[in-house]
């Protein structure tokens, strides 16, 4: 079994007990951006598995919408991160 080299951790502890690894990201291809691949994208930059700078190269996110995501989890969880939710949870 070959490790491919990266930079930074192979896997982190989350808060809550559950161990990230890098095989938990998305693709970095992703086109259809659910909510679970937007949740481990900023739990994976959270927990530090990745650099927000590398998240942003590697999905192509701009800051803002990363920023978005990122306020949306920590001010009312996951769940903010679905589309059809989206109007419950905008700020007026």
């Amino acid at each position: 079994m070959y490790l491919k080299k990266v930079d930074g951790p192979r896997s982190v502890t989350l808060p809550d007990g559950r161990i990230m690894t890098r095989a938990d990201l998305p693709p970095a291809k992703t086109q259809r951006w659910v909510a679970s691949r937007k949740a481990a994208v900023v739990r994976a930059v959270t927990a530090g598995l990745i650099s927000r700078e590398s998240a942003l190269q590697t999905y192509a996110l701009s800051e803002e919408e990363f920023d978005e995501w990122a306020n949306a989890v920590e001010t009312h969880g996951e769940a903010a991160l679905r589309t059809t939710a989206l109007q419950k949870y905008r700020h007026p």
